[in-house]
């Protein structure tokens, strides 16, 4: 995972409910503790990462929420009128026709085009000299969003690429699809949790980026994994004292945690990238003293 934090795009997808939000902000707190200037992208309007660090939003203005790590939340309609302004070399042109009833309904017509300046934006801030003329960053990563929307997002430059096949969109959906299959550029890390649908899912991205974007999978995160507190023998003596309330629920953690060490195996078994794990917080909110532990963990790691 290493090699991982030293590309300029960490792409963090999953099944919903995974945790990929709180892995890619402990990661990104990683990266900006390597000295790397490091924003994370959150994507579909999430607005997930704030809270996690006690802000009020993260938004469009890539606000420092920790040293060295940024946050930035791309709204598409705002990401479209930059692309135009680009475009068109004009503000005013660009607010013309990005606000005309026409032109949304040709784009809301033509499908892709949300994932593409969606991807158009991440791609431009992981560039050293930035379209948008913003702060430039060692390391951006992408908090995608659910698995089957994060291939939507990622198969649009090359879908566009291939349609168009000439003029401005074409050669930008072009050099945002190479710079995404370029394993010197751009990484990605599955991140799942010990249960049987979501090992499921993960297997099938990493196929599924394969087969159709001939992109692989850097590197697997197991989240949320529970301790396994006990020894079969000493599940053997509180068996029959199970009629205890505290030792009821001792035991049913410890067959939960024996559940997920199936799983881990049947996910590690399966999965062509290496697979690691991180403990289960038993918090009812994760903060910013929360995601400084995941991040030490992920250093251990590394």
């Amino acid at each position: 995972m290493g090699a991982l934090l030293d590309k300029q795009l960490v792409v963090v997808t999953g099944k919903g409910g995974v945790g990929k939000t709180t892995v890619a902000a402990a990661l990104g707190l990683l990266a900006a503790r390597r000295g790397r200037r490091t924003v994370v992208c959150e994507v579909a309007q999430q607005e997930r990462l704030a809270a996690l660090f006690g802000a009020h939003e993260v938004g469009h203005g890539e606000p420092e929420l920790a040293p060295g790590l940024f946050g930035v939340s791309v709204v598409p309609e705002r990401a479209m009128h930059e692309w135009l302004r680009y475009q068109l070399h004009s503000g005013a042109l660009a607010g013309l026709l990005g606000h005309s009833r026409l032109f949304s309904y040709l784009t809301a017509a033509a499908p892709g085009v949300s994932e593409l300046v969606t991807m158009g934006k991440v791609w431009d801030l992981a560039q050293p000299q930035r379209r948008t003329k913003g702060a430039r960053y060692d390391t951006v990563i992408m908090d995608a969003p659910a698995t089957g929307h994060a291939l939507a997002l990622m198969r649009a430059p090359r879908t566009y690429a291939n349609v168009a096949r000439v003029g401005p969109v074409a050669r930008q959906a072009a050099q945002i699809d190479a710079f995404l299959r370029d394993p010197a550029t751009t990484g990605v890390l599955s991140v799942a949790l010990p249960e049987e649908m979501p090992v499921n899912e993960t297997v099938d991205l990493e196929r599924r980026l394969g087969d159709e974007l001939d992109i692989a999978v850097d590197q697997v995160i197991a989240n949320a994994v529970l301790p396994d507190r006990f020894t079969e023998a000493e599940v053997g003596r509180l068996r029959p004292l199970d009629g205890n309330t505290a030792v009821r629920a001792a035991l049913a953690e410890h067959h939960r945690a024996a559940g997920q060490q199936q799983q881990l195996r049947r996910l590690r078994k399966a999965a062509r990238a290496p697979v690691v794990t991180l403990p289960y917080l038993f918090e009812p909110e994760l903060r910013r003293r929360e995601l400084e532990l995941l991040s030490d963990q992920l250093e251990e790691l590394l």
